[in-house]
Formats: structure tokens, C-alpha cells, sequence
């Protein structure tokens, strides 16, 4: 084969621009710097914080190398911040005209699973599909490999890497860092790029300019905003020291509450506080006190358990719930200080800030004064300032900073030694003490009552419970037979841990634990039985986000085996509450085999290193009663499983004697249903879903029509009263009161204080109007979208397309099927003019208007009079 450039084996790139990219710690400043014969990045316990480009002569070439931050393996694209994957696409930037080849880093020593490859997929998306011409897949610590060659371990490795390979064009080169001194690797890798530009023709990954153009535009008016963000609160700070006295500087007394989600480094923030080392970060379960002294200060710091970041408190289970709020009663009469933890390394959308708001108000009314933001991972920020992140997060983390009064710190958990940072930290909380008149934030003690009651409750619940169990079990002793063929299916809701609890069961990894959509079937010696099992692909929470082949595929896993199978375990996390849609949702699904179904099915809770309570049967009386009619309707067959504790065998033995308990229960039987009859039912269910999903969409466009028109009428109303407001007074007043206004204006009496609260009423008219036309924009985008819906009349897509793809659209996609309905029958339009303005209409539609009713009659009083 010929091109433009000759001969490919005589074909040599003078000049070699290339970009090293790829997930954190994977190798890539080491690689840089065996590239280039030299330590010119720095690499070990160093991490990258930004994109640094070294020239050098290698082998007479003149190579440009740009080192790049490594993004985050176990987040995906959407779960990184903002700013992260704005540098990531301008790293191109860095080697202009554009790089002739990526350097895709792999370590050989880490498993690449289906999770690495999607958070890859996304960040390769964001330079294009065309990136993969230009890409090639570098492997670090080809030490680990031995004996076994590169394509043995590509292949033995899985679908994820071979399809990572197969997607660079099978160009791949291995590294062994740790022999930087061996240069026939780079001289081999130096001629495999040759061979990439000869097959490019010459050519390299051209950079998009105008793209370019966009992000950088975006960045510096960040940079501007965090900029003024900086000032003001330096100015805010100087006040701050201004007012408080000297003598109260250092407070005798301090007691702090940690809260934030899971993961966050809630932990680490106390024991840096209180100057506690070498302590293992475990999973905080319950609320727990510690205490210390910094300098002459006696600090109490109360550590919390998290709630998952996307999840509001609803699903929270309720002794976290409580554990959140028993916090405060840990540190009478109360603490002066809540540090509400935020990853900087991670990215905060409208979704986070209504989980974060929905917890913090289980504490009562007056929190968020008593509240700093504490953002944590601050290392990662690196060169950019935390103002920076606050800013080009977006809107929803500056609402969070606003209700905190504009208090924030940012810890750098890498150098928990540096004295500065707690110091400065310490001298916000005392400002922020000292906002609050030196008082601490007293709970209401109707909270604590209310706990120690319902724990009592409980507790008579779980023994009871206990008693039923054992009662059930003694009749069944010495009847159960140890199976020597176990054949078992798992069922339940998407994420809930069926694959990562299979695997623990058959003592191997086999099922893989990313979004199953296929039954796989495996099996596998296990404490002298044959154990079979069946994983099922997961069903939705919601019935419209699942596809027809996944419900098919979801009960053709009973089928799998002809004979029938022993059990069903239906799995429920332990970490999640479990309340009716989660019913209705297994509900819908259970129906479609027959009632018996529930003979033969156990209830399986996963991560049972997450349970609060004492016992399970605390957890499943305290939670929502959908629980306990689960259990109920599995006749109180349920068992726990921790999936960390792999090597825990016994969790597995007891599981399968309970299984045998069961069968001995059911005389042996196995459940073998009718397929036919269960096709019959799945069409029946299609069928329903339909219905109910074209129900929804006719209120919804109904809704939809109705809030335009609403929003549209109060606009039209706002604009009148800003016409005559901004009229001259003898336009709007008879004349005899226009000379009287003439002579206020000779005189000057009072007039001008009348004319800047007139022109304050104009500023916040345009403001409102302003909102509105955004609103007014929102809700016909909507409308026109519902009416793309299938319905009668209307374009004849699949249903199954609508479903809102942005963060913004889910939130403004209500729950029709209960409110629209609500909202239709209570909505009460008053056709008073002097009503036009009230706050029925905003309360109604998710509008709220910010101009008082007995504001607006002020003015227009005032013009009457004046």
C-alpha cells in the first residue's frame, strides 16, 4: 500500500506531537518520562493536576509530549464536574496544530471491566468519533504479564478490553516502566506511530477551533466570577474580624456535626480536626461523639452516616434517618456548627442539592445558619481555586454556598498535617458562631421523644417477628434434606446486587456486575451441592423507562431451567428504603407468574454491612410497611448476604439450609410455571402500561396548556401595571393632582424617596416579567414535546422515545400520574382584578412570584395619593 509519504517502512515523522490520556494512577507521567529518556514530569505519590506539555530530541526526532490529569474510573462523565471535562477536551489545545497520535493508558496489573470501558467510551466522546484513528492503546507494568504474552492477556481478559483494542484498529504497545533504561520499547513504539501517521497519510487529530473558542470563553468568564466570589468574601472576612473581639477569638467551647453524603470524607475531616492519626476510615453506621482539644478550644465533633448523593431523604432508610437527627442530641444543649461536606472532585447538579436540602431539613428550622460548606479533595482542584468549582459547577451548588450564607472552606485531604488549613476553618466557625449571637443551635427535644418511642415499638415488632420465624421453623426440623441439586433464580430491581450476590453465591466471579440486560446462567460446586443459578437483567423503578425485550427477558429466566427451579430470591438492599413504588414495581412483575410464586420465593437483602439496627427484623419493622408486606407475602422467609464479605462461606450455607427448608415445606416440588400462560400475561401488561401511559400524556398536555395560559395572562398583567407605572403622572392622574405633583416636584418634598421606590418597582416588574418569559419559553417547549407523545392525533413514535434525556426535563416532567389530576380539580382561578396578582396562581404552577400583592398596592396607592 502508497501514499503521498513513500514507502511505509521507510517512512519516519520527524516532528511526533502526542497526548498521553487515561484513568488516574495508570502510568501516564511515568510514561511521559521513559518517552522522553528524562524525569521531566513528576510522577510516584505526585498527582497530575493539569496538562503539561515537554519538548525533546529522541532518536533525532523532536517529540512533543503532553501529560494530562487522569479522570475518576469509578465516576462516569456525568458524575465528574463541569470544569474537569472542559480541560479534558482542551487538552488538545496544548500541542497545536493537533496530536498525531493519543496514548491511551492501560495498567496491566487492574482489571479493565464494562464500568472502565464506559467512563472511557464517555471521555473518548468528547473529542469525537474520529479521536480513534488517532489513538492507541499503551500498556503500563508489562512486568506483571511473565510468561504470558500481551495478546494472551487482551484475550483472557474479556469482552471490555478486546472491544477497547478492536476500537484503536489493534494498535497497542507495552510498557515496563520500571525499565525506563531498555529504549528498543520507545524505539518500538516510536515505529508502530510512524506506522499511524503513514496509514493517517501524513495527517493528525485536527483541533476544533471554534469548540475551542467556546470552552475557553466559558472558562474565563468563570474565572471572572470566582474572582468576585474571592473578593467578596475576603471583604466579608475582614468585617468579620473587625467585629468580633479579641477576647472571644478562641472559643472555650466548640461542638461541630458532620454531615454529608456517602464517601464524601466525613471521617477524615474529624480526625484531621481533632488531630487523630492512623485511623482507619471505616463505614460510619451510627452517630458517634469524639472529643478533643485544639489549642485552648474543647471541641466535641459529632461524625454522621451518609446518605446516597443522588437520593432524596425519602429513600434514605429510617434509621439512617434517625441516626442523622439523634446527632444533635449527642452534643447537649446543642451544636454551634454544622460542616456539610461536598466533594470537589466530583459534580453537583439540582439532583444533589435536593438531596442535600431534603436532609438537612430532618434537623428543623434555622440549620442552615448554623451551616458551612466544607468541600473536600481540595488536592484535586490543583492549580484552580475553589471559587473556580463553585462557579462553573452551575447554579445549583451556588444556591447551596447562598444558603449557607456564603460559608465555605476547602480541606486538602493529602496534607491533613498542615496546620493552616484547620486553623482557618476553626476561625470561620467562629465567625459563624458569633453570626448567631454566640448560641448554639438547639433541636427540638419532641425529636428525640419521638425516636426513643418508635425504637421502642420497633424492637417489640422485631421479636415478635423472630418468635414467628422460629414457631414456623420448628415443625419443619429434621424434615429438610440436603439438596444435591440446587436450582436457583434472582430477581429484583436494577442495582439492587443480584449479579455481585451470584457470584457470591457460586464462590467466583462469572456474572458481570454492569447493567445485565441477557439471563446468564452458570453453576459451580458449593459446599457438596451442584448450585445453579440464574441472574436476570433488572427491572426499572419506573415502567416506562423498560423495553419489551427486557421484561421477556426477565421472565424467560425461569425457563432456563425446564425442570423448574427451587427458588426465586428476590433481592432488596438493606442501604435503600423500600417503600410502595418499589412495590408496585415487583409487584407488576411477580403477577406475572402464578399466586404459588410466593411459595417458593425467599427475600434476599444485599450489603448487609450497611445494616443500622440491631437485627434485620429492626430494619424491616422500622422501614416503610411496603417492607413488611414483602416479607409477609414470603411467609417471613428472608436471609441477609454482605457482599464485601466474600470469604464469610457460612452467610452462603445458611441460605441454601433455609432454601432446603423451604422445599421440605414445599414437598419437594419444584416451581415449573406455564410459559404460555405468563406470555399471555406479559401482553396483558404491555397493554396496561400503554393505556396508563396515554392517560398520563393526555393530562399532561392538558397541564401543560393550562400553565401556559396562566403564566401568559399574568405576564399580559404585569405588563399593564408596568405601563402605567412608567407613565407620567398627568397621563394617569387628573389634573388637579398632576399640579399638585408639580409643586411636590418644585418643593422636592419627599418626592425623590417616591420616585426610587417607583423605580424599584419598575426593576422588579422587568425582573418578573423577565422570569416569566423564561417560564413561558419552558412550557411551550414542553407542550410542543408532549405533543410529540403517541396519541391519538399525534405523531406515531414509540412512547418509549419520550423519555426526557436532561436533568432539567425529569425535574420538569411531574409525577402526573398523582398531581396533575390533584391539580387540576383543586386549581381555582380568581377573576377579581385586584386578585390577578396573588399567590394562588404561583402556588398552583410551580411559579412563584416575588412581588407581594401588598407591595404592588402600595405603590399604586402611593400614585393615587402622592
Amino acid at each position: 500500500m502508497e501514499n503521498d509519504l513513500g514507502e511505509k517502512e521507510s517512512f519516519t515523522q520527524k516532528e511526533v506531537r502526542l497526548i498521553l490520556i487515561g484513568p488516574r494512577w495508570a502510568g501516564k507521567s511515568l510514561s511521559g518520562n521513559t518517552i522522553l529518556k528524562w524525569d521531566r514530569f513528576e510522577c510516584g505519590r505526585t498527582r497530575t493536576s493539569q496538562s503539561e506539555g515537554r519538548h525533546q530530541e529522541v532518536e533525532g526526532r523532536h517529540l512533543v509530549v503532553v501529560d494530562t490529569p487522569g479522570w475518576n474510573n469509578s465516576l462516569s462523565l456525568n458524575e465528574i464536574p463541569q470544569g474537569e471535562r472542559q480541560r479534558f477536551r482542551l487538552n488538545v489545545s496544548k500541542c497545536p496544530p493537533g496530536p498525531h497520535v493519543f496514548l491511551l493508558v492501560i495498567p496491566i496489573d487492574t482489571a479493565f471491566c464494562a464500568e472502565q470501558r464506559r467512563t472511557l467510551e464517555e471521555h473518548m466522546k468528547l473529542l469525537g468519533e474520529r479521536v480513534w484513528r488517532y489513538t492507541m492503546v499503551l500498556f503500563t507494568c508489562g512486568d506483571v504479564l511473565g510468561k504470558k504474552t500481551i495478546e494472551q492477556h487482551i484475550e483472557s481478559e474479556g469482552d471490555a478490553l478486546r472491544w477497547l483494542v478492536g476500537k484503536c484498529r489493534n494498535r497497542y504497545h507495552v510498557f515496563i516502566n520500571k525499565k525506563s533504561s531498555d529504549m528498543s520499547q520507545v524505539t518500538h513504539l516510536l515505529k508502530k506511530i510512524d506506522e499511524m501517521v503513514w496509514y493517517n497519510n501524513g495527517g493528525y487529530y485536527e483541533v476544533d477551533e471554534q469548540t475551542l473558542n467556546i470552552i475557553q470563553e466559558k472558562q474565563r468568564e468563570v474565572a471572572e466570577r470566582a474572582t468576585k466570589r474571592q473578593k467578596r468574601t475576603e471583604e466579608e472576612r475582614q468585617q468579620m474580624k473587625k467585629l468580633i473581639p479579641e477576647e472571644k477569638i478562641t472559643i472555650p467551647k466548640l461542638q461541630i456535626i458532620l454531615l454529608g453524603s456517602r464517601g464524601v470524607g466525613k471521617t477524615s475531616v474529624g480526625n484531621v480536626i481533632l488531630g487523630i492519626k492512623d485511623k482507619e476510615d471505616g463505614k460510619t453506621t451510627h452517630s458517634v461523639a469524639q472529643q478533643g482539644f485544639v489549642n485552648k478550644t474543647d471541641i466535641t465533633v459529632v461524625d454522621t452516616p451518609g446518605w446516597w448523593k443522588d437520593f432524596l431523604v425519602c429513600d434514605t432508610p429510617v434509621a439512617i434517618r434517625e441516626e442523622l437527627m439523634l446527632s444533635m442530641f449527642l452534643c447537649r444543649p446543642g451544636p454551634h456548627v454544622f460542616l456539610l461536606m461536598i466533594d470537589s472532585d466530583a459534580s453537583f447538579n439540582h439532583k444533589h442539592l435536593e438531596a442535600v436540602k431534603t436532609h438537612m431539613e430532618l434537623l428543623g428550622k434555622g440549620v442552615w445558619g448554623h451551616t458551612i460548606v466544607v468541600f473536600t479533595r481540595g488536592d484535586w482542584l490543583g492549580a484552580h481555586s475553589i471559587e473556580e468549582y463553585i462557579e462553573g459547577e452551575g447554579e445549583a451548588l451556588q444556591i447551596l454556598v447562598q444558603q449557607c450564607g456564603n460559608r465555605y472552606h476547602v480541606i486538602d485531604n493529602k496534607n491533613a498535617d498542615d496546620g493552616t488549613q484547620i486553623k482557618e476553618m476553626l476561625e470561620k466557625i467562629t465567625w459563624t458562631v458569633a453570626g448567631n449571637n454566640w448560641e448554639c443551635f438547639v433541636p427540638d427535644e419532641n425529636i428525640y421523644s419521638t425516636i426513643v418511642e418508635t425504637r421502642r415499638r420497633v424492637e417489640e415488632g422485631a421479636r415478635l417477628r423472630q418468635s414467628q420465624v422460629k414457631a414456623k421453623k420448628k415443625p419443619l426440623e429434621g424434615s429438610r434434606n440436603k439438596l444435591q441439586d440446587l436450582k436457583i433464580v434472582m430477581l429484583g430491581q436494577k442495582t439492587f446486587g443480584k449479579s455481585a450476590t451470584g457470584n457470591n453465591l457460586l464462590h467466583k466471579d462469572v456474572f458481570p456486575t454492569y447493567q445485565n440486560e441477557q439471563c446468564r446462567v452458570e453453576e459451580a460446586e458449593v459446599d457438596g451441592r451442584l448450585v445453579t443459578v440464574t441472574d436476570t437483567p433488572g427491572w426499572w423503578l419506573k415502567p416506562s423507562i423498560g423495553t419489551e425485550e427486557i421484561e421477556k427477558e426477565i421472565v424467560r429466566g425461569i425457563s432456563l431451567s425446564p425442570l423448574g427451579v427451587h427458588a426465586i430470591l428476590l433481592v432488596v438492599p438493606l442501604d435503600l428504603t423500600f417503600r410502595e413504588p418499589q412495590q408496585v414495581a415487583l409487584e407488576e412483575h411477580m403477577s406475572l407468574f402464578d399466586s404459588i410464586v410466593w411459595k417458593y420465593t425467599i427475600v434476599l437483602f444485599t450489603y448487609g454491612d450497611n445494616l443500622v439496627e440491631k437485627s434485620v427484623e429492626e430494619h424491616i419493622e422500622k422501614e416503610h410497611s411496603a417492607l413488611r408486606w414483602l416479607v409477609d407475602k414470603c411467609e417471613n422467609r428472608y436471609h441477609v448476604m454482605s457482599n464485601i464479605k466474600k470469604n464469610d462461606t457460612r452467610q452462603v450455607t445458611e441460605l441454601f439450609e433455609k432454601i432446603e427448608e423451604m422445599v421440605a415445606g414445599n414437598s419437594v416440588q419444584l416451581f415449573c410455571p406455564d410459559m404460555d400462560d405468563i406470555q399471555e400475561r406479559l401482553i396483558e401488561m404491555f397493554r396496561r402500561r400503554q393505556i396508563k401511559q396515554l392517560l398520563k400524556q393526555s393530562f399532561e398536555e392538558t397541564y401543560r396548556r393550562r400553565e401556559l395560559e396562566l403564566l401568559t395572562g399574568f405576564r399580559k398583567t404585569l405588563l399593564e401595571l408596568q405601563s402605567k407605572t412608567r407613565g407620567s403622572a398627568t397621563s394617569i392622574f387628573p389634573r388637579s393632582t398632576a399640579r399638585d405633583l408639580d409643586k411636590f416636584k418644585i418643593k422636592g418634598i419627599g418626592y425623590r424617596k417616591k420616585d426610587e421606590k417607583q423605580e424599584n418597582l419598575h426593576a422588579e416588574i422587568s425582573q418578573e416579567i423577565e422570569n416569566l418569559n423564561k417560564e413561558i419559553m419552558r412550557s411551550t417547549d414542553l407542550l410542543g414535546k408532549s405533543m410529540d407523545f403517541l396519541i391519538p392525533g399525534f405523531k406515531g413514535e414509540n412512547p418509549e422515545s419520550t423519555i426526557p434525556d436532561s436533568l432539567s426535563e425529569r425535574r420538569a416532567s411531574i409525577n402526573f400520574d398523582i398531581k396533575v389530576a390533584s391539580w387540576l380539580t383543586k386549581l381555582q382561578i380568581a377573576t377579581n382584578v385586584d386578585n390577578q396578582l396573588s399567590l394562588n396562581f404561583s402556588e398552583s404552577s410551580g411559579y412563584r412570584s416575588v412581588l407581594p400583592q401588598d407591595h404592588l398596592d402600595f405603590h399604586m396607592e402611593e400614585n393615587i395619593t402622592g
